[in-house]
C-alpha cells in the first residue's frame, strides 16, 4: 500500500512539473530580443458571460499589468474580446477590471469587435504599428497561439515581439497539465488544417 502511494505521489508531482514545462516553454515561443523605448502589451480575452471580468479574465488583466515595463518610455494596454458569450464586450469587462480594480491609470485601447483569436490579433494590428516591443499576454499556450498568428498576419510585427510577464512558477500549477493538454491538442488541430 505504501508503495502504491509513493508511486501516485511521484506520479503526481511529475505530472505537475510536466505542465510547468509545457507552460514555461510555450511563454519562450516565438519571442525575440527587440529593443526600444516603446511597448504595447496586448492581452487576449477568455468567454465572458457576466457583467464582471471573470476568473480567466481577471488574471489575464494582472499578467497584462505585470508585463508592462516600468521603465518603458511608452506602454499601452491593448485589450481585446468582442460580446461572444454575454451582452458585454470582453474588452470593456477587463478595462473595468484594470482601471477600477487595479488602479491602471495608462493608455488604454479596447479591441471589442474579434470573437476569435485570430480576430484578436488581427484587429489589434492597427494599435501595434508605432511600438518597438509587441508582448502577447494569455496562458502561455494561448499567447504562443496569438504570436503565432501575428507571425502569419504581419511577420514585420513578429519580428519586435518580447517575453510577456505570463509565465510564473507554481502559479495555476494544479491547472497547467490540463492547459498545456488542451493547448497542445489545440495546436494539433490548427496544423492539421
Amino acid at each position: 500500500m505504501q508503495k502504491r502511494t509513493r508511486l501516485s505521489a511521484i506520479g503526481l508531482v511529475l505530472v505537475l512539473l510536466w505542465g510547468e514545462w509545457e507552460n514555461w516553454r510555450a511563454s519562450r515561443r516565438l519571442v525575440g530580443t527587440a529593443t526600444g523605448g516603446s511597448e504595447a502589451v496586448v492581452v487576449l480575452g477568455y468567454r465572458n458571460a457576466g457583467t464582471r471580468a471573470n476568473l480567466m479574465n481577471r488574471w489575464r488583466v494582472r499578467a497584462g499589468l505585470r508585463s508592462i515595463d516600468p521603465n518603458a518610455l511608452s506602454s499601452r494596454l491593448v485589450l481585446c474580446g468582442g460580446a461572444c458569450a454575454g451582452p458585454h464586450t470582453e474588452a470593456a469587462l477587463m478595462a473595468h477590471y484594470a482601471t477600477e480594480i487595479c488602479g491602471y491609470g495608462g493608455e488604454l485601447v479596447l479591441e471589442d469587435q474579434s470573437r476569435t483569436t485570430w480576430e484578436n490579433i488581427g484587429f489589434a494590428i492597427p494599435q501595434l504599428k508605432e511600438f518597438d516591443r509587441i508582448k502577447i499576454v494569455s496562458l502561455p499556450l494561448h499567447a504562443a497561439k496569438g504570436r503565432r498568428y501575428l507571425a502569419q498576419q504581419s511577420p514585420e510585427l513578429a519580428s519586435r515581439l518580447v517575453r510577456g510577464a505570463e509565465y510564473r512558477f507554481g502559479e495555476w500549477m494544479a491547472a497547467k497539465p490540463l492547459v498545456a493538454v488542451h493547448g497542445l491538442w489545440q495546436d494539433a488541430r490548427d496544423r492539421v488544417r
